[in-house]
């Protein structure tokens, strides 16, 4: 039986670091193949420290793999000829083995958002090696083996337990996937949340300069290995890894197109010592400083980290005396000097300006004109002047704090109520960039944005309705949002929208729901507003994809008393056991999860289910679902054997 080699896209992976899969044959030397096998156990063994997202798959495979090591000592100490089943099994279980190896150094050295965008199709790799393992011991020739009893009760509760588990996989939490969807969303004039690439950097542990450096090498490493498949997948990790990047201050690079890269790539026996490389970008320093940690940064990188309010070594993590930084000039000459002797030609220095726009002081100068003409007796004026802040406020943070500050927030508020239906778009677009900055999103509150944000919400063109959706989704981030947001009946509208809208705009009215719906109150103005009837129709559309989103707010809703009285009223159970019955993985835990919610505060939504055939549901989902899932369906199970005691 061949082990499973492909990756998540069906494609043959090439293996680096590990033994070759060599076919055996009867003359081989018998111990050659148990030490190839132990070998393997202890390379994965070794390996450490995985990617949080999938620790816990990547410690119970090398758990069970290491629990065959006393198995294959008494292999080894029989000192007699293997029967052609036993060459077969141990063949079957080295290549089970190499794919599980593959498998758990990219978990191991692999990039973690790359992980965490593929995440489903890793899941099926640890399903796929589990099984293969599984019919590899489902053939063991004990006898012929010479194993004794003892180890093979061992080896025949690791075979039940693999058995078990089956299919089993675990899934991101809700949240995560939620802010996955909006980050990597392909909407053009979309910056994503401040605040959730926050929480989305601390969920995949890329929140320091040290692991961005690492998740940075780990992506040049990916783009070499994919060259030029999976493209879209590539731009869209790059694309999330500066976004990373720019949450701590560090400089965004072209990772794909590096000009390092690329002449360290024309001579690979060049390697850049150590200490040349800015601990920030990990590029050739130019101009190296030292900071008052007594670390060295390139002079540019280390002042764009200080002036994003930073106040500690990037490096140590210490806070700082003083901002103030010295010249390294004996670093400087030894680099010069390592250049000229590789012929070693330094890159241009980086511009921090994007090619085709303004310079910053043209921008700052440019941002105060154009916000004096927001205030213009002119229409066609003003109209000029708020499309172009829109514009500026989606090229880059600076200048969204430049805008600010300099006091756009208070006229694009106003302008927000012009019946004017291009204006409208161009102004609340605006301010859902600028609401990415965090201190923006309180100083937009305060100056009255929501109340106007939501008439453009209630009566905008589709556009304007849709990004206002975005906008209340992005100030909800804050919890005093959400009160404020609920306050001004925000809620029916995006309720309206979800029923109602296109395709993006039920998704951007799901996100706001949900992110609103974390608050209580909000839970019952949502119910008042009629949000069950357009979730139910989201469940039922399975081709707009939203059916997670949608089982993730019914579950928030069903903690509210309304809540379970509008979904019980609606026939909701039969779809729920619908999806527990034929939907994916993840349908299934949400659907249960909604379903214990219900039940635990009313045991007739257990026997309405019971009715539509609920029982064999759960009990495969307690065999083969995921962890969380198969949590809920034993807690469904205890709960069905309480009501029919009562």
């Amino acid at each position: 039986m061949d082990g499973p080699e492909e990756d998540g896209n069906g494609e043959i992976e090439a293996e680096i670091g590990t033994p070759e899969s060599t076919p055996i044959t009867r003359g081989e030397e018998e111990s050659d193949i148990v030490d190839e096998i132990s070998k393997l156990i202890e390379y994965a063994a070794q390996l450490g420290d995985y990617r949080r997202i999938h620790r816990k798959e990547c410690y119970c495979l090398v758990r069970r793999m290491k629990l065959l090591l006393p198995f294959l000592e008494e292999i080894r100490d029989l000192n007699r000829p293997i029967s052609d089943n036993g060459v077969t099994f141990l063949s079957n279980l080295r290549k089970t083995f190499i794919s599980a190896n593959k498998l758990l150094r990219v978990c191991n050295e692999g990039s973690k958002i790359d992980l965490a965008v593929g995440s489903e199709a890793v899941m099926v790799r640890f399903r796929l090696i589990n099984e293969s393992l599984h019919q590899a011991l489902d053939s063991v020739p004990y006898d012929e083996l010479g194993i004794s009893d003892e180890i093979q009760e061992q080896v025949e509760l690791m075979r039940t337990q693999l058995k078990r588990s089956k299919g089993r996989t675990d899934t991101q939490d809700m949240e995560l996937t939620m802010d996955m969807m909006v980050v990597l969303s392909k909407d053009d004039d979309r910056n994503a949340d401040g605040a959730i690439i926050k929480r989305l950097a601390q969920k995949l542990e890329l929140h320091t300069v040290e692991d961005l450096n690492n998740e940075t090498i780990a992506v040049r490493n990916l783009v070499r290995e994919k060259g030029g498949t999976g493209a879209q997948n590539l731009d869209q990790i790059v694309d999330l890894l500066n976004k990373f990047k720019q949450i701590v201050g560090m400089e965004v690079t072209d990772v794909l197109s590096n000009p390092i890269m690329r002449k360290l790539e024309k001579s690979p026996s060049l390697i850049i010592p150590h200490e040349f490389l800015c601990p920030i970008t990990l590029e050739i320093m130019r101009d190296p400083v030292i900071i008052a940690s007594g670390q060295t940064y390139e002079r540019d990188s280390i002042q764009k980290w200080f002036t994003s309010s930073h106040r500690t070594c990037p490096k140590t993590r210490q806070t700082l005396a003083h901002l103030s930084v010295a010249s390294n000039f004996a670093l400087k000459n030894l680099i010069v000097q390592w250049c000229e002797e590789k012929n070693f030609h330094l890159p241009p220095a980086a511009s921090s300006v994007p090619e085709g726009s303004s310079s910053p002081v043209d921008n700052g100068e440019k941002i105060v004109s154009l916000i004096k003409d927001l205030s213009s007796h002119n229409l066609e004026v003003q109209r000029k002047a708020v499309k172009k802040i829109r514009m500026l406020s989606k090229e880059n943070s600076r200048n969204r704090v430049s805008i600010a500050n300099n006091g756009a927030i208070p006229p694009l508020v106003q302008i927000l109520y012009y019946p004017d239906s291009k204006i409208q778009e161009h102004a609340v677009t605006a301010l859902l960039n600028l609401s990415i900055d965090e201190t923006n999103k309180r100083v937009i509150a305060s100056e009255g944005a929501i109340p106007a944000i939501i008439e453009v919400l209630q009566h905008g063109c589709t556009e304007a309705r849709e990004n206002s959706a975005a906008a209340l989704f992005s100030l909800s981030m804050l919890d005093e949002n959400k009160i404020t947001i609920g306050l001004s009946n925000g809620i029916p509208p995006l309720v309206k929208l979800l029923q109602h809208g296109t395709s993006r705009g039920k998704k951007d009215a799901a996100t706001a729901l949900f992110n609103l719906s974390l608050n209580h109150l909000n839970k019952g103005r949502a119910i008042e507003a009629g949000i069950v009837t357009p979730l139910l129709q989201l469940l039922k559309d399975k081709n707009l994809g939203m059916v997670d989103e949608a089982l993730s707010i019914l579950l928030l809703l069903s903690s509210h008393p309304e809540g379970r009285c509008e979904i019980g009223q609606l026939s909701f159970i039969e779809i729920l056991v619908e999806f527990m019955e034929q939907g994916t993985p993840k349908n299934k835990e949400c659907a249960a999860s909604v379903l214990l919610e219900l039940a635990s505060n009313n045991s007739s939504f257990i026997l309405a289910a019971l009715q539509f055939g609920v029982y064999e549901h759960l009990v495969e989902i307690t065999n083969s679902g995921t962890d969380r899932a198969q949590r809920k369906a034993n807690a469904l199970l205890q709960l069905m054997t309480k009501t029919e005691q009562i």
